[in-house]
């Protein structure tokens, strides 16, 4: 069903998408992707720039009777979130997305779809390649690795653009307009252990948490979704805190700081004459968390089966430190906004704690629009894994993005979307990282809006963007294009 998405409207646009999902683009995998774009822009004789980062901007002038008016730079970005469900053989380094139409959706086969930015930068390929439109000069600026680091907006030097705005398509609400969105930092817990043999008499088990939907760990986390890395934790704190004998012999949770976790498994042994008793704790925890969990997580599962007998376990000092702090960890929404209605101001996404050779990582992605709050929540990490005697680092910390009220492509797409759609689209921000924040460091004086069509579950292999809306987007993107201001 893949190719019938060509036949959609508007057709540049949905070819160019398709095209997209042809190409394996994973952050910090683009290199297929960024040639492909290159060749894209030599192809439509239009100067294109590939940066040393990797970042590429083609430049389109503009149309006849359009020179006065201002350079708009269409901003996306070109990598995407490699997610799969478990049961789902994928390599996002080499095979296809494989594309389903869906009552009114686009989405993948048990993948992510790539729509987060996939359909962004399909618009922007679609006005470089279509001669008929009216628009001033044109940048377009495709980054790469905007979802595990942005490093492309990073890297993005100060003299190679000349644009006065920037519309960025990289927001998934069709309707509304951003005008803010927070800033991150990661957080980087290590804890060091030593391998012990495995007890005498000891049978070995695999714990599996799976079933949750995860998601965008800023968009997603007011949804109070399940996080598979907490609530694999809890099980283990409670056993270990009952002295049921459980030694953990390996931890593998969530993958990437961005995806609230969907599934998490541990290798643990106990002595096998507690078998019983710890399977039936299991089917317990089980049916709390499916009670707990059941307005967003019906389809939770928690279960164990015997597994091959590991090499070693974790010494139980360590063990302890490690359960003790994954449960204190902080993660969820710390604070509302009382600036914006339904805004998420802080939060953080326990996103991975993973154990490899004698080291357990624990990775989590901290998000705030405030800049002071962020702070705090640094301090909170501290607080909790210093004492415990874990490593923590703070790194890749990008700033928010201010909201500006007075701004005046903003008053300009309002007044489009009145007059297109019959109504005032909403203003917003966002509690998610956008490159807004870097760009608007590098080149301060932009005047920069965020828009996109209606995605859903993005992150995750629930990934969905919705057909009417995207036919919107564009409209809209064509019509303010029209409308922007002279020099």
């Amino acid at each position: 069903m893949s190719k019938e998405i060509i036949n959609l409207d508007p057709k540049k646009l949905w070819e160019n998408f398709y095209s997209l999902t042809q190409i394996p683009r994973p952050s910090k995998k683009e290199e297929k992707v960024i040639a492909f774009m290159r060749k894209f822009g030599e192809d439509l004789g239009l100067e294109t720039i590939v940066d040393e980062v990797g970042n590429l901007i083609i430049k389109k002038p503009a149309t006849p009777g359009m020179e006065n008016r201002k350079t708009v730079i269409l901003q996306g970005h070109l990598d995407m979130v490699p997610q799969k469900n478990s049961d789902k053989i994928f390599d996002f380094g080499k095979d296809p997305i494989e594309l389903v139409i869906d009552d009114g959706w686009v989405t993948a086969n048990g993948t992510t779809l790539g729509a987060d930015n996939g359909i962004g930068v399909a618009a922007a390929m679609a006005v470089l390649e279509t001669d008929n439109l009216q628009h001033g000069p044109i940048e377009a600026l495709f980054t790469i690795d905007e979802e595990t680091g942005m490093t492309g907006a990073f890297g993005l030097k100060a003299d190679v653009l000349n644009g006065d705005i920037l519309l960025n398509m990289d927001s998934e609400d069709e309707g509304e307009l951003y005008v803010g969105c927070a800033g991150g930092t990661n957080a980087n817990m290590k804890i060091t252990f030593k391998e012990e043999n495995v007890p005498e008499g000891h049978k070995a088990f695999k714990l599996e948490l799976s079933g949750l939907k995860g998601g965008h760990s800023g968009i997603d986390i007011p949804l109070e979704k399940g996080n598979s890395n907490k609530l694999l934790n809890r099980y283990l704190w409670h056993a270990t805190a009952k002295k049921h004998g459980i030694r953990i012999a390996e931890i593998n949770g969530g993958s990437l700081r961005n995806a609230i976790p969907r599934e998490s498994f541990a290798i643990i042994t106990l002595p096998a004459d507690n078998e019983k008793d710890f399977m039936e704790c299991v089917k317990e925890f089980e049916q709390t968390f499916r009670n707990e969990l059941s307005s967003v997580d019906p389809d939770i599962k928690f279960g164990a089966k015997p597994a091959d007998m590991p090499l070693s376990v974790m010494d139980k000092d360590s063990q302890e430190k490690l359960v003790n702090t994954v449960y204190a960890c902080p993660n969820g929404v710390i604070r509302m906004s009382t600036d914006m209605e339904d805004l998420v101001e802080t939060s953080t996404n326990l996103a991975v704690v993973k154990s490899e050779g004698n080291k357990v990582e624990i990775l989590c992605l901290i998000r705030s629009s405030v800049d002071s709050a962020r702070e705090d929540l640094k301090n909170m990490f501290t607080s909790v894994f210093e004492p415990a005697g874990v490593e923590i680092v703070f790194d890749g910390e990008y700033p928010g993005w201010k909201p500006n009220m007075d701004s005046a492509i903003l008053k300009t797409m309002k007044d489009v979307y009145n007059k297109k759609f019959g109504k005032i689209p909403e203003i917003k921000a966002i509690h998610a990282g956008l490159e807004c924040g870097l760009l608007g460091g590098v080149y301060p004086n932009l005047d920069m809006i965020s828009f996109g069509p209606t995605i859903r579950f993005p992150h995750s292999p629930d990934e969905k963007v919705n057909i009417e809306t995207v036919s919107k987007f564009w409209e809209f993107l064509l019509e303010t294009l029209k409308a922007i201001p002279e020099k």
